[in-house]
């Protein structure tokens, strides 16, 4: 058995980016790093490894005289996002599916029931839970650096996933998709599951397009 260590900073990290996420922390107000650090108990050292790493996955940008603050949502950057999905995601899948293990289904099939047990839950649940479905699927095959690109690519993603399911219905329908996808990674029918994740991220992508056209740069 593995033990992981987690650093000051690694717990303060995951405290501000979970707020970040759903939206706890306003987008484009300052973070005030002194209130924060009293708040969580820690010195403002950690907090500013923490912050780093932070502009690093392109959640915060620093502002001159201003310090950090919270990117906005962006249709730009969704759109960004999904393109790279859409170039590396629906190929990888297939390519899992035809090498997984009966331990790799069994992970994939446990993720995505834990996904489907998440209505109701906090939206930062909901989009880990996300997260943690498609990068089952990609997986099996070892290929390490595919895998860490799509991981990365949908940790960016999570808060537009968190937009993509707040209206009504959509939560259904991506639970068929999911499964549709599932089922076909299952039988281990790449043709299937490439379309299929192509369909499912490129619906995501205009609903998406749709919702965040008022923030597009004109």
């Amino acid at each position: 058995m593995s033990i992981v260590v987690r650093t000051l900073s690694d717990q303060v990290f995951e405290i501000v980016r979970e707020r970040i996420v759903d939206g706890s922390i306003r987008a484009e107000a300052p973070i005030r790093q002194d209130a924060l650090a009293a708040e969580l108990g820690v010195s403002k050292i950690p907090l500013r490894e923490a912050l780093v790493r932070l502009e690093h996955e392109g959640l915060i940008h620093s502002q001159a005289n201003r310090g950090y603050a919270v990117r906005a949502l962006s249709a730009e950057q969704a759109d960004e996002i999904y393109a790279l999905r859409l170039a590396i995601e629906p190929r990888a899948a297939a390519i899992g599916a035809a090498e997984a293990s009966e331990a790799d289904r069994r992970h994939a099939r446990e993720a995505l029931d834990a996904l489907e047990e998440a209505r109701g839950a906090a939206a930062t649940e909901i989009a880990v839970r996300h997260r943690r479905f498609h990068v089952a699927l990609v997986r099996p095959g070892d290929r390490m650096l595919t895998t860490q690109l799509i991981e990365r690519l949908a940790m960016l993603a999570e808060r537009y996933v968190i937009a993509h399911l707040a209206p009504e219905g959509r939560f259904a329908r991506a639970d068929r998709e999911h499964r549709e996808l599932l089922n076909a990674w299952l039988d281990g029918d790449g043709d299937a599951v490439e379309q299929g994740m192509i369909r499912h991220l490129d619906l995501t992508r205009a609903d998406l397009d749709a919702e965040l056209q008022h923030l597009r740069v004109r």
